[in-house]
C-alpha cells in the first residue's frame, strides 16, 4: 500500500468513525432560555426592597452585596463614587444621618440579558428634624455570575436649587 493510499485510507476512517458519533448531545446545543422582561422586573423589585430596607438597618453588607465589583455611583452634589470600597465608605457616612424611611417606587423599566434599566422616584426621611427629600433615581442593573448587581446608581432631589444671594 502506498503512502497516498494509507493517507486516504486513515482520513477516510477517521470521518466514518466521526460521523457514527450521531449528532451533539441536547444539553451542548442549548441556547439560554429567551430574556424575560416580567420576570428580571420582579427579581429587581425584591432587590430594591432588600436596598432600601438594608438603608433603614444599617446593614452595609447587605448594601455592598447588590453592587457590582466596579459599581459607580453619582450622588447628586459630589463627585462620583467607584468601585466596592469607595462605596462602602460612603454609604458608611451616608448612613450616620439617620434614615427613619426609605422608599423607592420604579417608574420605567427595559433592557436585556445584560443590563437593565430601573427608573423611578424616592422619597428619604433622615436627620434628626426628619428632613423628608423627594426625588428621581435610575439604576443600570448588569449581570453578573448569575445574579442583577446595581452598575450605575444616580439619584437627585426635586427640591429646587437654593439661589445664591
Amino acid at each position: 500500500m502506498t503512502r497516498s493510499r494509507l493517507l486516504l485510507f486513515c482520513v477516510l476512517a477517521s470521518l466514518l468513525s466521526s460521523a457514527c458519533d450521531g449528532p451533539a448531545p441536547a444539553s451542548s446545543r442549548a441556547e439560554p432560555p429567551p430574556f424575560d422582561l416580567d420576570a428580571t422586573r420582579r427579581l429587581i423589585g425584591e432587590q430594591n426592597a432588600r436596598f432600601t430596607q438594608a438603608h433603614l438597618t444599617g446593614n452595609i453588607a447587605l448594601i455592598d452585596s447588590i453592587f457590582a465589583p466596579d459599581a459607580k455611583s453619582f450622588p447628586p452634589g459630589a463627585a462620583a463614587v467607584t468601585g466596592l470600597t469607595a462605596l462602602h465608605d460612603f454609604t458608611v457616612e451616608y448612613l450616620k444621618a439617620g434614615l427613619t424611611e426609605f422608599r423607592e417606587e420604579t417608574t420605567d423599566f427595559y433592557g436585556n440579558a445584560e443590563f437593565v434599566v430601573d427608573a423611578g422616584t424616592y422619597v428619604v426621611t433622615y436627620g434628626p428634624e426628619h428632613v423628608t427629600e423627594r426625588g428621581n433615581y435610575l439604576n443600570v442593573w448588569r449581570q453578573v455570575n448569575g445574579s442583577w448587581k446595581i452598575q450605575f446608581n444616580i439619584w437627585n432631589s426635586d427640591a429646587p436649587v437654593p439661589t445664591p444671594k
